[in-house]
């Protein structure tokens, strides 16, 4: 074997070894991080920003960024919340409304994307531009819904909702098989599929894609609504852990999505990238904040921080390597 394909795959299993080494400092600070309800803790709530790293991945690796996602989900949680009170008011029965909520979370989020892709393929104007306005529209609007406020889900829904996020199947939360199943699909298509080859074409180089015949637009409409959906999915299990939502629903997801996908191995400028790596990355973030939670070492107010500082270290360890 080439030493540059050995020194490739190691590189590939740094994201991995990273957060064995983690997990093991974790473990040596606070004997409570072993524990299984904290371990089930950890990748119940990495698979928020998990999911929708997943969806990440894809827009990354074909060129792109989407800087909005956490103002999305905010929206789609308060127009989710507004459509299942609505229906409940209207005699519809709760599981019904749950139901329909759910599926709305997920054609909302694929419209919203959409739209993101529309605007950059037909639009022709940068990701970077399109979602950055979208941040600010999708909270602002979120916001005028609630009055300022926040827009909660009736009692009789909330309970028939409670199980999406705190049920289990075989001991094991509801959520995380959501995320593992997600994982695995998305993975298959990412490497499997004419589809995730031709994202990867596009990430590598544009120009050379459009002359191999691909169709640079469709896919990169494809990529916004795949991320678009799993936003939708990510929100549908977030919704009943609080039963509402308001102006702070969401902080900050972007930068934990990014920084998921970018710690996972997925190069910054697209062309490459790995939907395990993806996940391996969601899960070394939940753990940092764990950490925090459970250590006095750094203060959990520095959490953003601590994920801003590895966003800009794996830049410049990768800006290196290509070098």
């Amino acid at each position: 074997m080439p030493l540059e394909q050995i020194s490739r795959r190691l590189r590939g299993l740094g994201p991995a070894v990273g957060l064995v080494a983690l997990c093991l400092l974790a473990t040596f600070l606070n004997s409570d991080f072993a524990t299984v309800d904290n371990a089930l803790n950890v990748l119940t709530r990495s698979t928020f920003t998990g999911i929708i790293a997943v969806g990440m991945c894809f827009v990354i690796v074909g060129g792109g960024i989407d800087l909005s996602v956490g103002s999305m989900a905010a929206l789609i949680a308060g127009c989710v919340i507004l459509l299942m009170n609505s229906l409940g008011a209207h005699g519809v029965a709760p599981g019904l409304a749950v139901a329909a909520g759910a599926s709305g979370a997920v054609l909302i989020g694929s419209l919203l994307g959409f739209a993101h892709g529309w605007l950059i393929t037909r639009g022709r104007i940068e990701p970077f531009i399109v979602t950055l306005g979208t941040l600010g529209i999708f909270r602002a609007v979120l916001t005028w819904l609630a009055d300022g406020g926040a827009i909660t889900l009736d009692n009789d829904l909330a309970d028939a909702y409670a199980p999406v996020y705190y049920g289990a199947l075989l001991g094991v939360p509801i959520p995380i098989w959501v995320f593992a199943a997600v994982a695995l699909a998305a993975g298959a298509v990412l490497q499997r599929t004419a589809y995730g080859r031709h994202v990867q074409a596009i990430g590598s180089n544009e120009q050379v894609a459009r002359y191999a015949a691909v169709d640079v637009d469709a896919v990169k409409l494809c990529s916004y609504v795949v991320l678009g959906a799993m936003v939708g999915v990510a929100t549908l299990l977030y919704v009943p852990r609080l039963g509402s939502a308001s102006p702070t629903t969401g902080l900050l997801w972007e930068l934990e999505a990014i920084a998921a996908v970018i710690i996972g191995g997925t190069a910054l400028k697209g062309g490459s990238g790995s939907i395990a790596g993806t996940v391996v990355g969601a899960l070394l973030l939940s753990v940092i904040g764990n950490v925090l939670n459970l250590t006095s070492f750094i203060s959990i107010h520095l959490n953003a921080a601590v994920q801003g500082a590895v966003i800009i270290a794996v830049a410049f360890m990768q800006r290196k390597n290509k070098r």
